[in-house]
């Protein structure tokens, strides 16, 4: 689909995306996507120019190459030709995103990291005073997973319940910082919401039977601190909202658990044992490259309990995650948005994503 846009500011013409970590796994995707969209305004942007470079060589030069150190401190003049911001890298503060909001640029973010996502809701103010929009919880979970609660909302008088379930594949080979994310996460304390109170819970925790349909039947998930959770509590003020993780493997996924009741997981605060897992989950045989989420809503409808089941299983989690960050990138660059910080539910539905997918997501709904 090809789009055309006109974007100025103070007479200056802003219609560059830049892509940071463009150059990484879902980075390059999103690059080449966005480059079909929108030739000649799309720079993959990271510290290492000669991978950036390189990347843009292999796209013939659709997509340009650029250095830039998001750690260190970043003029908002830089920014004056650049529309979007669509950030595939994890950061620690919000420095960049104020010199994104100060210049008038949009901003979309694949971060799944809880604290950082929080911090980024305190700039809505800021953003909203600048006329800038930032995107958050672009992916599949937080993501996909997201919508589809939002989606089982609106069929509904009133949600008690959300549960929320992802299933990773072994087979499928992630980047670095996706896996030491996973690793870090094994043994954390966290909140969620249950009878509309935050409740601190631990990862690997509360196992619960799910049912993923026929080929995959019935497999123990576990709680783990993906951040859908934390969200969407808050944005569709659900009282009780739960996420739960496992693998294609269910012997590794009880291991695991196992693990963290025997208080073997502490042991990844070592540098040397956590490193140790990192490589260990990069190089574990067996599974398939798949994924599958499991979103399941209570709550009443006409004076009546009804249950929705929704159910995606696809392959590949980080081609989605890549599809997804580029369909919202679609939207905030050829249509106008409400300045300030927001959650994807906040801003999109399903429908509205599945429109700029070149294959639709395979959603199966059930009502009980």
């Amino acid at each position: 689909m090809q789009y055309e846009t006109n974007i100025q500011q103070d007479n200056i013409m802003k219609d560059q995306i830049w892509v940071v970590g463009g150059y990484g796994q879902v980075g390059q995707m999103v690059c080449t996507q966005l480059a079909r969209a929108f030739p000649g305004n799309v720079w993959a942007a990271g510290t290492r120019l000669e991978r950036a470079e390189q990347f843009s060589r292999q796209t013939g030069g659709a997509v340009k190459p650029m250095q830039l150190d998001i750690m260190k401190k970043v003029d908002p003049a830089m920014l004056r030709h650049v529309k979007l911001v669509i950030m595939c890298v994890d950061q620690n503060d919000t420095r960049f995103v104020e010199s994104c909001a100060k210049a008038g640029t949009d901003y979309i973010d694949i971060s799944a990291k809880v604290g950082f996502l929080k911090q980024m809701e305190g700039l809505h103010s800021v953003m909203k005073a600048h006329g800038s929009t930032a995107i958050l919880s672009v992916g599949l979970s937080p993501g996909i997973t997201n919508l589809l609660v939002r989606e089982a909302s609106t069929q509904l008088d009133q949600v008690q319940e959300a549960d929320i379930t992802v299933m990773l594949g072994l087979g499928e080979k992630h980047g670095k910082a996706a896996i030491e994310w996973t690793v870090d996460q094994m043994n954390a304390n966290y909140e969620v919401m249950q009878r509309g109170q935050l409740v601190k819970v631990q990862s690997l925790s509360g196992g619960k039977s799910i049912e993923f349909g026929e080929g995959l039947g019935r497999h123990i998930a576990y709680r783990f601190p993906f951040s859908d959770q934390q969200a969407v509590a808050r944005t569709l003020r659900i009282p009780n909202v739960s996420t739960r993780l496992c693998l294609d493997s269910r012997w590794i996924t009880r291991a695991l658990s196992i693990s963290r009741r025997a208080g073997l997981l502490k042991l990844l605060r070592f540098a040397w044992l956590r490193n140790l897992a990192v490589k260990a989950f990069a190089w574990i045989p067996g599974g398939k490259p798949m994924f599958a989420v499991k979103v399941d809503v209570a709550g009443w409808k006409n004076g009546e309990r009804v249950g929705m089941e929704q159910l995606l299983v696809g392959e590949k989690e980080a081609v989605l995650t890549a599809e997804v960050a580029a369909a919202v990138a679609k939207r905030v660059y050829t249509k106008s948005q409400q300045p300030g910080v927001y959650h994807v539910e906040q801003c999109f539905s399903i429908h509205d994503i599945q429109e700029e997918l070149e294959y639709p997501l395979n959603v199966v709904t059930k009502i009980i």
